[in-house]
């Protein structure tokens, strides 16, 4: 009798276990929220700003005082290889490292099982040549030269913004060893220009897929690791290039961006 308790036991969890990872029918028409948490970071330790001393690959020490970056473009996809994408009005975010409460962004997807996270860094070039009526929220102007991510003087969105200090930098005219770097860039309206508009892809399979169901909520947990705006693919030495803007050197730096981000769990 006992065994037979047993057998039993274990034949209920796998059936418990088996309606746990089933697949709910797909369906475009019916959305539910989940999340993409921004965790920023500095290499191997927490972003804290305007305090912690960080050192980048040139052996330059550094604190971050202002950290801002857009992301954008949602895409899921599921492992047969189809992607459902994010309604656009409802796919653009600022992550402050100022306010870690931004650090959340909150797209609706349909039910289902996604393996591979898509996203922007930065703002499209259809987007960012919109009508203003159609950049509103995060994407108004108005508010973006608020929070220093629009050029009033080059009209265009800056993706990310970093500042802080160095002992490598050069005093600038306050006296102060200040770096620099606002990076954006979509192409041009009539002619070409800079474009520095990165798309990245997230590979969710080893740390996680994300299972989204109406009864709960899914967190797709990435690490933004800052130093690599630094210390990527390019090395960026902050003695040569403390302020970097609108230029071509620009796109050194956008290119480290590719770096940024690793995917460190899903919570389903």
């Amino acid at each position: 009798m006992k065994k037979t308790l047993i057998y039993l036991t274990l034949i209920s969890s796998l059936i418990a276990c088996k309606k746990e990872v089933e697949t709910p029918d797909y369906n475009e028409n019916e959305l539910t929220a989940m999340t993409v948490e921004f965790d920023n970071i500095v290499g191997g330790q927490n972003l804290i700003l305007n305090n912690s001393t960080y050192f980048n690959t040139a052996g330059e020490s550094y604190k971050i005082d202002l950290l801002q970056y857009f992301v954008s473009n949602f895409k899921l996809g599921k492992a047969d290889g189809t992607y459902f994408t994010v309604n656009q009005d409802s796919s653009y975010f600022l992550i402050k490292g100022s306010n870690r409460n931004t650090r959340f962004a909150t797209i609706k997807v349909p039910e289902g099982d996604y393996t591979t996270l898509v996203f922007t860094l930065g703002i499209d070039s259809l987007r960012s040549a919109m009508d203003i009526s159609k950049r509103t929220g995060v994407l108004d102007p108005s508010g973006g030269m608020d929070d220093g991510m629009y050029w009033g003087w080059n009209p265009g969105y800056i993706f990310l913004k970093m500042e802080g200090t160095s002992e490598s930098a050069p005093l600038d005219p306050t006296g102060q060893r200040k770096f620099r770097y606002h990076i954006g860039g979509f192409g041009g309206y009539s002619a070409p220009t800079i474009n520095n508009i990165k798309t990245l892809t997230i590979d969710l399979r080893n740390r996680g897929i994300a299972q989204v169901r109406k009864n709960r909520k899914a967190n797709i947990h990435l690490f933004t690791d800052i130093d690599k705006v630094l210390s990527g693919k390019n090395t960026i030495s902050i003695a040569a290039n403390s302020s970097v803007m609108f230029s071509t050197f620009s796109t050194s730096i956008a290119d480290n961006f590719m770096e940024m981000f690793t995917h460190d769990h899903t919570e389903n």
